[in-house]
């Protein structure tokens, strides 16, 4: 995507809505600067954490995928943790 912007008299630019969409970019996140030459490349910073936005859902990654067997035990406890600090929750 090619676009113009303005820099306002604070230094501040606007990004378009569709590329903060499409890098599931928000309010309070950060970018990170690179210039070299006439050229600035700004990037979102993510680090190195294990959770990252995926369609703006914070996801856990682990490097290796988790088993089904895993995922069930893990939601099961959940619910049972669930439901004994809300017992009127019940299904």
């Amino acid at each position: 995507m090619a676009t113009r912007l303005t820099i306002d008299k604070v230094g501040r630019i606007v990004l378009p809505k569709p590329v903060r969409d499409k890098l599931q970019l928000v309010a309070g996140d950060e970018l990170e600067l690179e210039s070299f030459g006439d050229r600035i490349m700004l990037r979102p910073s993510r680090g190195t954490a294990q959770l990252r936005k995926k369609r703006g859902v914070w996801v856990f990654r682990s490097g290796e995928p988790l088993s089904a067997a895993t995922v069930q035990a893990t939601a099961e406890q959940v619910r049972r943790e669930r439901d004994e600090h809300n017992p009127g929750s019940r299904r």
